[in-house]
């Protein structure tokens, strides 16, 4: 028997990558009116952004019940030796809470682990990649827990927003609401710090907005992993990861992914944004 890792759909794996590691995730619901889908599930990327752009209404997005982590921990538990479920940042979404009540529900007699990222996107994804690594390798579950904190507490990611209308509309502006008053004419930026969205900085057009996109990625070097994510961009995504493939390790490339639906909601199209899990002797810039 082996460790299990679930996390949300909010984490942006590639869908292949999280079947070839194993990697359960519990989907998001997002809701176009009475409408209502599974991200990731009843809902593709492709479609969702579709919808986003030809609705008159802002769609929202609910956590998934406790009861059906309860269902995921109870299906894992009949074969596991532990379960990790690490998730987006308790500060953003409710969805770690969600997650901590199904696992005092569960008939699983395993330890079950709920660990709260403090990321989003593929700051969180990154984290789970790494933790399903290593459980892979038969890492057991104390091992795999300790990896997966270690790991969160040297993830960071960072937006560039097309527009910031659809993140003001969510209500998921957190320390980043001092880039309200210029969001029309500017390319926002913000990072996600202790676990809230927090300004990063603006630019007047997008070739300088990248330019602080990458730096601020730099800044981070030494790094151990790295992941480009896009709303609408697939050729921008794949020409940063180009750009920054040097940072990493010989032998390993950049993830490149898409905002799925239920953090599209808050990202809208345009969005461009960076993941990284800095080197164990790196520092966080000034």
């Amino acid at each position: 028997m082996a460790v299990a890792v679930v996390t949300d759909s909010t984490c942006d794996i590639p869908p292949p990558l999280a079947r070839r590691l194993g990697i359960a995730v519990v989907p998001l619901n997002v809701h176009f009116g009475t409408r209502s889908y599974k991200d990731g599930v009843t809902i593709t990327p492709d479609v969702f952004y579709s919808m986003l752009v030809g609705s008159p209404e802002l769609p929202t997005t609910s956590l998934p019940s406790p009861g059906e982590f309860k269902e995921t921990y109870d299906r894992l538990g009949e074969d596991s030796d532990g379960i990790v479920s690490i998730h987006i940042s308790s500060r953003i979404s409710g969805t770690y809470n969600s997650a901590r009540q199904g696992a005092k529900l569960t008939s699983a007699t395993c330890p079950v682990e709920v660990i709260d990222s403090a990321q989003s996107s593929m700051g969180l994804g990154l984290v789970v990649v790494k933790a399903s690594e290593a459980a892979n390798r038969g890492a057991g579950h104390d091992e795999v827990v300790a990896l997966a904190r270690d790991a969160a507490a040297r993830a960071q990611c960072f937006c560039l927003f097309g527009t910031m209308q659809y993140l003001v509309k969510g209500g998921r502006v957190g320390k980043a609401r001092g880039l309200l008053g210029s969001a029309l004419s500017v390319k926002p930026m913000i990072i996600v710090r202790d676990g809230v969205p927090s300004q990063l900085g603006v630019a007047r057009t997008l070739p300088k907005a990248l330019v602080r996109m990458k730096k601020t990625a730099r800044d981070f070097a030494p790094i151990e992993s790295l992941a480009v994510m896009h709303s609408t961009t697939p050729e921008l995504a794949d020409e940063i990861a180009t750009d920054l493939s040097d940072m990493l390790p010989q032998g390993t490339a950049p993830f490149v992914t898409r905002f799925g639906p239920a953090l599209g909601v808050y990202a809208g199209p345009g969005a461009i944004a960076v993941a990284v899990i800095q080197g164990e002797r790196s520092l966080s810039p000034c």
